[in-house]
């Protein structure tokens, strides 16, 4: 294997970490494990998480007040063991890539984004799960998992012809970033739950809202988060934003899918998005499953990655014809 095959190998295997890292994070939000490591970057001022009777005298002498249960630790500490991996194969990918006389631009940035993602880790912890640095936090993943995704399609510059217009791809790339972000939101503010029924909520189509309290984005450092702090018609609002944005990627992709439905990664693309709305619809109508909930978390990753697909195949149609128009001149 020569370089560029090594420097293509470590970035799918940084692209499978940071996957992994995603869906942790998920899990741990969801097993409410957010905070079972009352510290930073190790556990209880451990290494590992605090286990034997010794270990848990030693924890509950330091954090006093504090209950040291292993089975919400452990997935806090696992997200952090892939998330510290990952970081570690950024800076290999950056030496890879010098040695290599890569461009640089795209490897730096990963690596700094992998390092503010740590500090927003550690804020997580430290802020007691406030709300917009965990939403940060999920858009950082989400980021980083793009990023990676964008750099392995550079790596490998296979001109794919898209018969999809670009500005639907890209209105199509944003509403998906925007739901993401939206769901970031309803998750860190516990609100999955808010409405306990589909399409209507609480047996309303236009249910009491508080779209003020529910996009507070100045709520309060110092009150534990975890459960939220938000009242009913506050998460209301949050939820019902996140099913309105979910009828809005489900227009502009559901138009990419058109457009491409003679192609099998239309045809992908159209199970992908069913397949969010089908977990969607779950997570409420079973009261929130946790694998369901995991997988949407997932599907939202896939969903993103495949969009983004569409829109650097685009960009790399449009820059080999920029090319070819250079050199017939």
């Amino acid at each position: 294997m020569n370089s560029l095959g090594r420097l293509r190998a470590l970035v799918c295997v940084a692209v499978a970490v940071a996957s992994v890292v995603v869906v942790l994070g998920a899990y741990t939000r969801l097993v409410d494990a957010g905070l079972g490591c009352p510290d930073w970057p190790g556990c209880y001022g451990m290494l590992g998480v605090p286990e034997s009777i010794e270990e848990i005298g030693q924890a509950e002498a330091r954090y006093p007040g504090i209950a040291v249960e292993p089975d919400k630790a452990w997935p806090e500490m696992v997200h952090r063991y892939f998330a510290t991996g990952l970081g570690v194969l950024c800076l290999c990918i950056v030496g890879l890539a010098w040695f290599q006389g890569q461009r640089l631009v795209i490897p730096i940035v990963l690596t700094a984004l992998v390092i503010v993602q740590g500090a927003f880790g550690a804020w997580t912890v430290t802020l007691k799960l406030w709300p917009q640095v965990v939403t940060a936090h999920l858009l950082g993943g989400f980021a980083t998992l793009s990023l990676l995704w964008w750099y392995a399609t550079a790596l490998w510059p296979t001109i794919v012809a898209m018969p999809v217009p670009r500005k639907l791809a890209q209105f199509a790339l944003g509403a998906v970033i925007l739901q993401i972000a939206v769901g970031g939101w309803v998750t860190s503010n516990y609100a999955a739950l808010a409405c306990p029924d589909f399409p209507a909520c609480h047996g309303e189509l236009l249910p009491s809202m508080d779209f003020e309290r529910g996009f507070d984005f100045t709520q309060t450092i110092g009150p534990n988060y975890l459960g939220g702090q938000l009242d009913s018609d506050a998460r209301i609002a949050i939820q019902v934003t996140h099913r309105l944005g979910a009828v809005i990627v489900l227009l502009f992709v559901g138009l990419l899918v058109f457009h491409l439905r003679s192609r099998p990664f239309g045809w992908a693309l159209g199970s992908v998005l069913g397949l969010q709305w089908t977990l969607g619809i779950s997570n409420i109508l079973f009261d929130l499953p946790l694998w369901v909930a995991v997988l949407h978390n997932a599907g939202g990753a896939v969903l993103l990655l495949m969009v983004l697909t569409v829109n650097v195949a685009l960009g790399q149609t449009q820059e080999s014809h920029f090319h070819k128009r250079t050199q017939v001149q």
